[in-house]
């Protein structure tokens, strides 16, 4: 081999079903700025010129939440991705929210993908065999190059149950080792590079604790890395959500070692060129449905986004939604991270649909105080766990008519220091009327006189802009740290 080789990888992450240009944020300072961004024919694009220049000499690997997040992906169970994303010339993939039809699902879709989806952490739960293969070697500009994945470990732990109906879940950290000595020993490897949906603090404590990854490629919790995270001899990359962005490295290899790279996160911007065949692709897949969703149902004076760790606008128009068709004193739904935001202006069916894809029934209960605290402290402790392995994703439940003073260096059960309910301290032997989400928002452990209403999501959301000329969802300051 001669040496010094050079290869360029490309990442994708956490695209979410978002196979057209749509509006993403931006900080600007101390505000939030909107531009177009994203699309599966610019991403096209773009791919495809990195292979022009660099000769063929380029792989390119998605670390999974493809399938599912948008209106077209979630109506079809994920089959609409799949035509588009198979003409992007993806390498490798892995998952998380593919899993949401169920893992017989997840491997029908696989099947059509022209890229196989590698996971060495999902298991059958009867034969205890591997569901899907843990690695494949690809040989590109000379080299022999190693790809591992590892799926979300969250699937059987956070996730309703029939996402992981027959399977079981691991870390991956004690089945990684093997196969990278595999790969480096049996397969002759010059390059280890993984993919992961364990999520970007996981996959720090992963890359220390695991030796011989030479580039680890992480999704799940769409950190916008303008640089790589270097671990002893691991680089580690995110690059955002919702195909917004793309990370490139291009990478020097020499005597079977990664020994220099550079870094660039590229905008999926609107002044890229759509690739048009793809473009058209979209339009078809979008068009029986365009006219209703484009179809405006309110007005918003507020910027709705989700990229907020402790609270956010987009789930506060949610709940103010809940509260209203209710009659609750509280509101729950669970910390997602995806949905494309909705700038000030006009609010449209679509935009619903990217508010909660899943459209799930609205639900009543009754929450003692004692319950609430937990609850909460549950949800603190699953975002800031010191520990990265005891953190489950997301970001902190949402919640609406409570407000939460907290601190985050504080050990497991310990963090809630006052919280009021509707500007009164809450007693331990209070109760409280509840809506939430069916099937995220208030888990089933907690709570008494659980009952579905005849109202979903969607019409909750429907109603409630219906009834006001503009709406606003600023942020209140549920949770605060102190």
């Amino acid at each position: 081999m001669a040496d010094p080789r050079t290869l360029t990888v490309v990442q994708l992450n956490d695209s979410h079903g978002y196979l057209d240009q749509h509006m993403e944020l931006f900080w600007a300072g101390d505000r939030a700025a909107y531009a177009p961004a994203g699309g599966f024919a610019r991403i096209k694009r773009i791919a495809d010129s990195i292979r022009d220049e660099t000769g063929g000499d380029a792989l390119f690997l998605d670390c999974g939440d493809t399938i599912h997040g948008t209106y077209a992906a979630v109506q079809s169970r994920g089959e609409a991705v799949v035509p588009v994303a198979n003409e992007l010339g993806l390498d490798a993939w892995t998952a998380h929210w593919e899993f949401a039809w169920g893992p017989e699902r997840l491997k029908e879709i696989a099947a059509q993908m022209n890229h196989p989806l590698l996971a060495i952490n999902c298991y059958d739960e009867e034969t205890r065999e591997l569901v899907f293969e843990p690695w494949l070697v690809r040989e590109v500009a000379g080299l022999r190059v190693g790809i591992i994945g590892i799926a979300a470990v969250t699937v059987d732990r956070t996730m309703p149950a029939h996402f992981s109906e027959g399977i079981r879940m691991t870390l991956g950290d004690q089945e990684l080792p093997g196969h990278i000595r595999t790969l480096r020993e049996d397969e002759d490897c010059d390059l280890i590079v993984v993919i992961s949906h364990l999520g970007f603090p996981q996959d720090m404590k992963l890359a220390r604790e695991v030796e011989g990854i030479d580039v680890l490629l992480s999704g799940h919790t769409h950190n916008r890395m303008y640089r790589p995270a270097v671990v002893g001899r691991t680089v580690v990359l995110q690059s955002g959500c919702h195909g917004s962005f793309l990370g490139r490295m291009d990478l020097t290899i020499s005597g079977g070692r990664l020994v220099a790279f550079d870094h660039e996160l590229i905008v999926v911007s609107g002044d890229v060129e759509p690739d048009w065949e793809v473009q058209g692709m979209v339009r078809s897949i979008q068009a029986p449905d365009s006219d209703e969703l484009a179809r405006v149902v309110g007005r918003t004076w507020t910027g709705l986004y989700r990229a907020r760790v402790l609270e956010s606008t987009m789930d506060n128009l949610l709940l103010q939604s809940l509260l209203d068709a209710t009659g609750a004193q509280l509101a729950f739904s669970n910390g997602w991270r995806y949905g494309a935001p909705i700038p000030p202006g006009p609010i449209t069916v679509g935009d619903l649909w990217n508010i909660i894809p899943t459209n799930p029934a609205v639900s009543v209960c009754t929450l003692t105080g004692v319950e609430l605290r937990e609850m909460l402290e549950e949800s603190l402790h699953r975002t800031f766990a010191a520990d990265p392995y005891e953190q489950m994703g997301g970001y902190v439940k949402r919640c609406l008519g409570l407000n939460c003073f907290f601190r985050v260096e504080n050990p497991r059960g310990g963090r809630i220091e006052e919280l009021f309910v509707q500007g009164r301290h809450m007693r331990d032997e209070d109760e409280f009327d509840v809506a939430f989400l069916t099937t995220q928002g208030v888990p089933p452990n907690y709570g008494s006189d659980r009952r579905d209403t005849e109202m979903d999501a969607i019409d909750a959301l429907g109603s409630y802009l219906g009834s006001h000329s503009h709406v606003e969802a600023e942020l209140r300051g549920t949770f605060v740290a102190i």
